[in-house]
């Protein structure tokens, strides 16, 4: 029996730590310090308290971290969807790549100039801080959600530059043996085959799950987002052993699938977000673990450290990014946003195994530093952005939970059932129901305002904010009748 006891005290303490990471999201509300900070110190503390946490080996952490990722690209393809996407892939795929591209460039140009690295060791760093994680950022915004174009763009970049940094790292230290223009000229044909390969086996992969949750029906409901997580997985196995970027492809097809219409949908994407949230929780959790606080005088990582976050955040991004993004059309506070908010997460890290594995001399250094821009960027960014965020008038609207839901189950897709939210400065607001110029195209079943409902009459005034469930005309011939419920500014 000494081995179920010992199992038992395993899963207790595994539970516990995932219920205190769960509750600590109550402090970040209160501190305005985002969560994933607390989980990656608060392991990094664990592994100092407790040294045996830390010895896992550095390829698990990598296929934990890797699996962890394949879920929260997926849910965060899903959370965009094509419709959202489609007005802003340009500027998405434009951002998320040249953006990575100047941004690895300018910190290995600061860590080599400034601070005397080599060459390969500031291309290290420089590509392993180059993608951004937006999750941090709404993790500390509350019940404020970014409306408008700056919201779309800070989450498709980073789901674009987590794939090219991955894709970019996987390059450099496959041409550690090589040098000059042979290095260059293999390398960028490495990058853009990772990058077509992934991009074709995420677009065909997620037009065929699309194809298999709308035509094949399972006898179960559980099993319609166990069919997702597992399409995901095979996405991404797919494209890597073609050898290309499996965690691209994992992203292009979530976007496929994101806001098409499909059986048991809302349980599919609430299933993702819970497995993703969960995802999030093990990557930093894990990746706190191999960092041991007490050690980084010792390798000299603290001061470097310190140096390339401050010079990333107030230097490199603002005027290397910032360069690139003026074709995007922003308002200017938008756009002071948007540079301010590419905080890093467990990507970097991830990324700073990779000198392990590759046997880079001075890995632990690189390791350490990593870590330390991402604990600033995440606590001293990530703090801020509600600050920036206010002070650069952000469009935001706030969003309360909702845990009750009233709805109804039909055997076959529904045809004409619409689901509006009433803008400001848009033609249903302030208007009666009678007054509203749809004729008999529309008709508005249920209206939730500020989470309560709102009794449906002729009289009845719409306002901004409202949530609308409507039968509309859908034979093509009268237009769309939910355009009286958008800004004419977004027509």
């Amino acid at each position: 029996m000494e081995g179920v006891e010992s199992f038992g005290w395993v899963v207790l303490g595994v539970s516990l730590a995932v219920v205190a990471a769960i509750l600590s999201n109550r402090i970040s509300d209160r501190i305005r310090i985002p969560a994933p900070a607390l989980f990656l110190v608060g392991a990094a503390i664990a592994s100092d308290l407790f040294p045996t946490l830390a010895s896992m080996r550095v390829q698990t952490v990598q296929n934990v971290v890797t699996v962890a990722l394949i879920m929260i690209l997926f849910d965060g393809g899903m959370g965009i969807g094509w419709r959202h996407l489609r007005p802003n892939a340009g500027a998405v795929l434009w951002i998320g790549v040249a953006g990575t591209a100047v941004t690895a460039a300018g910190i290995a140009t600061v860590a080599h100039v400034a601070l005397g690295f080599g060459w390969q060791v500031a291309l290290l760093l420089g590509t392993a801080l180059s993608p951004t994680d937006p999750a941090v950022v709404f993790s500390v915004l509350g019940r404020r959600e970014i409306v408008g174009r700056s919201g779309v763009l800070l989450e498709g970049e980073a789901g674009a530059n987590d794939p090219v940094g991955i894709a970019l790292m996987a390059v450099l230290v496959g041409t550690a043996g090589l040098t000059g223009g042979a290095a260059v000229g293999h390398g960028l044909v490495e990058f853009l085959r990772q990058m077509a390969i992934g991009g074709v086996v995420g677009g065909v992969g997620g037009w065929l799950l699309l194809r298999l949750m709308r035509r094949m029906p399972l006898p179960s409901e559980a099993l319609y987002p166990i069919r997702t997580v597992a399409f995901a997985g095979a996405v991404y196995g797919l494209a890597t052993v073609c050898t290309g970027s499996g965690f691209l492809a994992v992203f292009v097809a979530g976007i496929f699938v994101g806001d098409a219409n499909a059986p048991y949908k809302r349980e599919v994407e609430r299933f993702h977000s819970a497995v993703a949230s969960l995802a999030e929780v093990v990557a930093f959790v894990v990746l706190g673990l191999t960092v041991s606080l007490r050690d980084l005088p010792k390798v000299d990582a603290l001061w470097p450290g310190l140096i390339i976050a401050v010079v990333l955040t107030l230097l490199v991004r603002p005027l290397l990014v910032g360069l690139i993004s003026l074709p995007v059309k922003l308002r200017a506070g938008e756009r002071i946003f948007v540079l301010w908010a590419g905080l890093k997460g467990a990507v970097p890290i991830l990324l700073g195994t990779f000198a392990f594995t590759a046997g880079i001399p001075g890995a632990q250094r690189i390791y350490e530093i990593v870590f330390i821009v991402v604990t600033f960027s995440v606590v001293v960014q990530g703090g801020l952005a509600p600050t920036v965020a206010k002070w650069a008038k952000v469009p935001m609207r706030s969003t309360e939970l909702e845990p009750w839901a009233l709805g109804m189950r039909f055997r076959e897709e529904p045809t004409g059932l619409r689901r509006y939210r009433v803008a400001t400065g848009s033609t249903a607001d302030g208007s009666t129901i009678a007054d509203l110029p749809v004729g008999e195209n529309l008709w508005i079943s249920m209206i939730n305002r500020d989470g309560r409902l709102v009794q449906v009459a002729h009289d009845t005034v719409l306002q901004a904010g409202d949530e609308i469930l409507a039968l509309a005309d859908t034979d093509g011939t009268s237009g769309d009748p939910g355009a009286i419920f958008t800004a004419a500014s977004d027509r």
